[in-house]
């Protein structure tokens, strides 16, 4: 296997996330070990890249974030509202299973994965409590991203002291959804109508997944959030995306990965 050493992997950063004693990355496809469809720095677990790869891509994103390989945390994600607050690196194999993580305990980073999906970083620098969590549509329509904000809370954050970004996710121009995904969020608020569009597909619809997870974090009285902007579905050179690995026919896809460290 052909581990070309790259000493920090390229990596998107938010001036709202910064903070003295704390780091954080949204990463890109690029600087890593991975090759083909996982080319270069997959960061996921649960792909069936070469596991040497991916723990090798893991070990360049906890140097860059400043902290030890073991200490880069990024859980079991299942799609829900599960949020956990944890204090110190977990056995391996015991991941737990959950779409957030939140900490007050200098030398962890809280990782989650992504591909089209939304991943948000959090930080109460004042307080020192970050979080991190994974929001898909359904994650964020039943309640991760306020149970995240919830569990900062619990460790003493602000609400109104909290920032979030979001990095890297599928954009509204290339989410096109069926029907039945229309009805599910309009049953949740007639008012989500908003984050629809038609599509150039009868019966189909453009779904704006930035726009509500920023609708959802601002109303829940979040101090300050920011959306990065990129989408994952049309850049293939800098992210990965799942659902342009199925349109391009491929059997397998690679995760980006966005961190936050106490360090």
């Amino acid at each position: 296997m052909n581990m070309p050493f790259r000493e920090t992997p390229p990596m998107l950063r938010s001036v709202m996330l910064g903070a003295p004693g704390i780091s954080h990355a949204f990463f890109t496809r690029e600087g890593g070990a991975s090759q083909g469809v996982y080319g270069s720095l997959n960061g996921g677990t649960g792909s069936r890249d070469d596991p040497r790869a991916v723990m090798e891509n893991r070990r360049r994103m906890a140097e860059a974030l400043g902290v030890r390989s073991a200490h880069l945390l990024v859980p079991y994600q299942i799609h829900s509202p599960d949020v956990i607050a944890v204090d110190a690196p977990w056995a391996p194999g015991e991941r737990p299973r959950a779409d957030g993580l939140v900490t007050k305990t200098a030398g962890l980073a809280l990782g989650v994965t992504g591909a089209d999906c939304g991943m948000i970083l959090f930080s109460d620098a004042g307080a020192r409590v970050i979080g991190a969590c994974h929001a898909g549509w359904k994650g964020a329509l039943t309640g991760v991203l306020e149970a995240t904000l919830d569990a900062m809370e619990g460790l003493g954050a602000s609400r109104a002291g909290i920032a979030a970004v979001l990095g890297p996710a599928i954009g509204p121009a290339s989410y096109e959804v069926g029907p039945e995904f229309v009805t599910r969020f309009l049953a949740a608020s007639p008012d989500n109508i908003r984050f629809f569009d038609e599509s150039i597909r009868a019966g189909h619809s453009l779904f704006d997944l930035p726009g509500y997870i920023g609708m959802r974090l601002i109303g829940a009285g979040i101090g300050k959030f920011k959306s990065l902007g990129f989408d994952t579905y049309s850049n293939e050179e800098r992210f990965f995306s799942y659902r342009r690995s199925v349109h391009h026919g491929e059997d397998d896809y690679g995760r980006l990965v966005a961190a936050i460290a106490l360090t």
